[in-house]
């Protein structure tokens, strides 16, 4: 196998002088330890760990090459539509096991590298830049360096300052031959107390010579403080949490504080953020979609131990699941299958059919959730743990009550805690809000949709050719060359009220 950091070497790699404070707990001194932050570093090393375990080496890493080489599938440049389904394949089963929960990982920070290569040869940008983002991306594939994504946004203070000119997040406030220097705050974005870099986008405000300047940023530099949300709400007892216990990827502000940048880390893209992000709505559609695979396989065990496989009603619920899993599973494979190219030969997968399936998963999740929510009945919500299964005053009276069918009390009880903790918990409805927020919800999949989807005039005219009779021919171009619409602006204060004057 061609090198790739181990597990360890990454938990390692956290103890490097960072300040990172989680609201509720305070100053982290050692993410690899605090509890608050322990649960998902061992969830990170884990997914390093999987490239040397035998049992997962044919999903995470390619066939070897004439040397007998394998590299790690998560860091491929695609160049075909068999890249495209083996990266697929790879991203389905390791987000699997998470149910979705784990969103950012290297191997999307591997993707938004790809991406700012992309967005930054879409511009004016000197060669120097293209090459400067080609060997970043390349310093991820051979190191394994964690890096994820901030669209840049600023924070609600700054949007709020009475002087327009100061409500973007950033601002440069020194230049030399070295680099740029930054200050200011950007709203949100996810896993930024694990990763090792941020790349902060192109919503950030800042530009630099006619274009808009995107950083990457180490998260250990001087200057940098993350600031994460309040870890979600969750048991104490991780048989009552089996999943909340583990996956928090903790969003969070960053804070800069006069931080130097050198221009190799300085990319100049245009305003948009939507070219950095090629290759990761797909990486999205793809946790979702591990979420309702999850949900739908949690429907069909408590089927199974609620002894409903021959309800007809349960039966139709999990038809409606398993139609909106293979909805959505449909529209990735197309999107691998009918995939798109860059200007520099990258495969990249195919944003009509990737737009279908967002919007599809976005309409489904709240009733799949709600599904799993009705069909094991009353016993999801008073479902023993083991220490109650396990106290003399309860033991008897609970294996009455939940044991038969072949399963025990403690079987059914720990099937039953899952099945809230996905879709009863603080963890999931995180998750929910947070997705509102990431790319914009369905208005914002509906614009993409609209400005992909290449079909207008095609499928007009051809209804056309069935009249015998001529017609004018039908150009639609403005409906797909509409703008997306803007994100939650930096502008004035609209009709804000001043302070009362004193006389």
């Amino acid at each position: 196998m061609s090198s790739m950091r181990t597990g360890a070497d990454y938990r390692e790699s956290l103890r490097d002088g960072r300040r990172v404070w989680v609201l509720g707990e305070g100053l982290i001194d050692d993410v690899a330890t605090h509890p608050a932050t322990q649960p998902m570093v061992d969830e990170y090393v884990a997914w390093y760990d999987r490239h040397f375990d035998p049992k997962w080496q044919d999903t995470v890493l390619t066939p070897p090459d004439a040397g007998g080489v394998r590299q790690p599938v998560g860091y491929l440049v695609p160049r075909s539509a068999d890249d495209l389904r083996r990266m697929g394949r790879c991203f389905s089963a390791t987000i699997f096991p998470s149910a979705g929960n784990i969103t950012h990982t290297p191997a999307y920070g591997h993707l938004i590298a790809l991406g700012v290569l992309h967005a930054v040869g879409l511009g004016k940008a000197q060669p120097q830049q293209v090459a400067n983002a080609e060997a970043y991306r390349a310093e991820i594939a051979r190191t394994g360096r964690f890096l994820t994504f901030a669209a840049g946004a600023a924070t609600i203070g700054y949007r709020l300052r009475e002087d327009p000119a100061e409500r973007s997040a950033l601002r440069i406030v020194g230049q030399s031959d070295a680099g740029v220097v930054i200050r200011g705050k950007i709203g949100m974005l996810t896993s930024p107390a694990f990763a090792e870099d941020v790349y902060v986008g192109a919503v950030n405000g800042v530009d630099l010579n006619g274009q808009r300047a995107t950083f990457v940023v180490p998260v250990n530099a001087p200057g940098v403080t993350v600031i994460c949300r309040k870890a979600s709400a969750r048991a104490a007892n991780p048989f009552a949490a089996p999943l909340s216990s583990r996956f928090d990827e903790l969003d969070g502000q960053m804070w800069f504080d006069d931080v130097a940048v050198p221009w190799n880390r300085v990319f100049l893209t245009e305003v948009s953020p939507e070219p950095v992000a090629r290759w990761l709505f797909w990486h999205q559609l793809y946790c979702w979609l591990a979420k309702a695979e999850f949900t739908l396989g949690l429907a069909l065990a408590c089927t199974q131990a609620m002894g409903l496989a021959a309800h007809e009603p349960t039966i139709e619920y999990l038809l409606d699941l398993i139609t909106d899993v293979q909805t959505v599973r449909s529209c990735q494979t197309a999107t691998e299958l009918d995939p798109e190219f860059t200007a520099d030969g990258h495969c990249s997968p195919n944003h009509g059919h990737l737009a279908a399936g967002s919007l599809a998963m976005l309409k489904a999740r709240r009733r799949m959730a709600e599904i799993l929510r009705i069909l094991p009945g009353s016993s999801l919500v008073v479902a023993p743990t083991d220490r109650d299964l396990a106290d003399p005053a309860l033991a008897r009276g609970l294996e009455e009550s939940f044991a038969g069918g072949g399963y025990t009390a403690m079987q059914r009880a720990a099937l039953l805690q899952m099945a809230w903790d996905h879709v009863g918990s603080a963890l999931d409805h995180r998750e929910h809000v947070f997705e509102l927020h990431a790319n914009g919800g369905e208005s914002a999949w509906r614009g993409r949709l609209r400005r992909c989807f290449d079909r207008y005039n095609e499928l007009a005219n051809g209804v056309l050719q069935g009249l015998d009779l001529p017609m004018p021919e039908i150009n639609l171009d403005s409906i797909r060359n509409a703008p997306l619409a803007a994100r939650r602006p930096v502008s004035p204060l609209a009709a804000a009220p001043k302070p009362a004057q004193s006389t």
